[in-house]
């Protein structure tokens, strides 16, 4: 049994099939929102950033909003396997109070990426010229960037309605804020499908779009007026990039998409809007990573890890489930590395179909 199931694009499949699996066949790498999610991508991601893109000499554009720009941003540090590993423990040991407040999280928060990235890892991402480094995060328009609860309630809760009818929608309530370290020549200053600023990333405002990236309304405190971008307060990637949909610009090349479902899903007030599908245009070149069925269904609980284990589950036992799923990880990471060095597999990938 293979923990792994592989999706593929039209264009991608017929690569793969005809040539294997190789790193140089990748100009993008994408990571999305989920928060614990992640947790069971934490081998793949060891193998990813040590070994399959180890001393790479071309350019990697990567791409990714909340917990998966956080990933995104360790793989462009000097040591991107220790920089992972201290994601995972400090992320997955967090204690909070019994009734912990946004500020608690929030500071918690804050201090695990400061100790993820270490002493110069925000100098190491934004000077990195190989992996280069796009983080999404989301600017409240008009009354979202109120410092009055409700007024933010009520700006989250019209975009969710209005979400139902047109994803163009969101482009009335949010800004999508793209912090890349490229400047001009980001293959991501053209898009369009909604309202997008482009912001130049520098050490100054890199942790403040980390924060912001993962910063879930009314779970974490937005954060306000970031340098070098435009005023208001800025909240998690998700809500327009859960998990994305818009063209990649890769050309001819792939984009590796290391995912916890196979389910895609465009924004986050998607997940209730079950008829809303990703354009499969835009996956045309995506080679999609996902743990396969059989491997979850072995897993505590049979699921994946998110964030209502934070409420369902004591301390101890969230701790032993959660480090149980990082060390199982590993056999994706395995199966990975079978595909590549041998092609083992590769006849079983799958076309992406983007149906939910």
């Amino acid at each position: 049994m293979s923990s792994l199931t592989i999706f593929a694009g039209p264009h991608a499949l017929q690569r793969l099939r005809s040539e294997g699996l190789n790193a140089d066949q990748f100009k993008v790498m994408l990571g999305a929102s989920g928060g614990p999610k992640w947790f069971v991508l934490f081998g793949l991601d060891r193998y990813i950033f040590g070994e399959f893109f180890a001393n790479r000499e071309r350019e990697l554009i990567t791409l990714g909003s909340s917990a998966g720009a956080w990933r995104m941003s360790c793989l462009a540090t000097a040591d991107p396997v220790a920089a992972i590993e201290r994601l995972a423990k400090r992320y997955s040991e967090e204690q909070y109070s019994e009734q912990p407040t946004t500020d608690e999280i929030t500071e918690k928060a804050r201090q695990m990426l400061v100790e993820t990235l270490g002493s110069d890892g925000v100098k190491e991402i934004v000077e990195n010229q190989i992996f280069r480094t796009h983080i999404i995060a989301d600017r409240a328009r008009g009354i979202g960037s109120s410092r009055v609860k409700q007024l933010r309630l009520l700006q989250l809760l019209s975009s969710a309605l209005l979400n139902v009818a047109s994803r163009k929608t969101l482009s009335l309530f949010f800004e999508r804020n793209i912090f890349s370290n490229m400047g001009s020549l980001s293959p991501f200053r053209n898009v369009s499908d909604l309202a997008t600023a482009h912001v130049a990333m520098n050490e100054e405002n890199l942790m403040d779009a980390m924060m912001a990236s993962g910063s879930i309304p009314f779970v974490l405190n937005g954060v306000r007026d970031i340098q070098n971008a435009k005023r208001g307060m800025y909240w998690d990637g998700g809500i327009t990039d859960y998990h994305f949909d818009f063209p990649f610009h890769a050309g001819n090349d792939l984009v590796l998409y290391p995912h916890f479902s196979s389910t895609v899903i465009p924004g986050w007030f998607d997940k209730r809007v079950p008829w809303r599908r990703v354009n499969p245009k835009h996956f045309e070149n995506v080679v999609m990573v996902v743990p396969s069925r059989e491997f979850v269904a072995q897993l505590p609980y049979g699921k994946i890890p998110d964030r209502t284990d934070f409420e369902t589950l004591d301390y101890s036992s969230r701790v032993a489930y959660w480090s149980t799923v990082l060390e199982k990880s590993k056999c994706l990471a395995d199966d990975f590395a079978a595909l590549v060095e041998s092609g083992a597999g590769i006849e079983d990938l799958q076309p992406f179909t983007g149906v939910r």
